[in-house]
């Protein structure tokens, strides 16, 4: 699915969800956005599937911790070493 037909169904389903629909799934759409990055296809729309659905806060803390260290090295555009480098520090907070 490319990024238009993926904005586009996350806007009609937004557009005709329930008017009940919580300010928290807003912030928690919003969060997951930030989190995925410039993640593309597949890989963002399975990523955005489990965030919304909260799967990676039930996830243990060092595979939440894995997830996004992984979401910020790929938003700054991490490679090879540099990338290794800052994983190593990430995960270790």
């Amino acid at each position: 699915m490319n990024r238009f037909a993926l904005a586009l169904t996350a806007s009609l389903a937004l557009a005709f969800a329930a008017p009940a629909l919580a300010g928290s799934q807003q912030d928690r759409m919003k969060e997951c956005n930030v989190k995925a990055g410039d993640m593309k296809g597949d890989a963002r729309k399975d990523f955005m599937k489990k965030c919304l659905s909260g799967a990676s806060a039930t996830g243990n803390s060092q595979q939440k911790k894995m997830t996004d260290c992984n979401a910020e090295a790929k938003t700054k555009a991490l490679a090879g070493d540099a990338r290794k480098a800052f994983m190593k520090e990430c995960l270790s907070k």
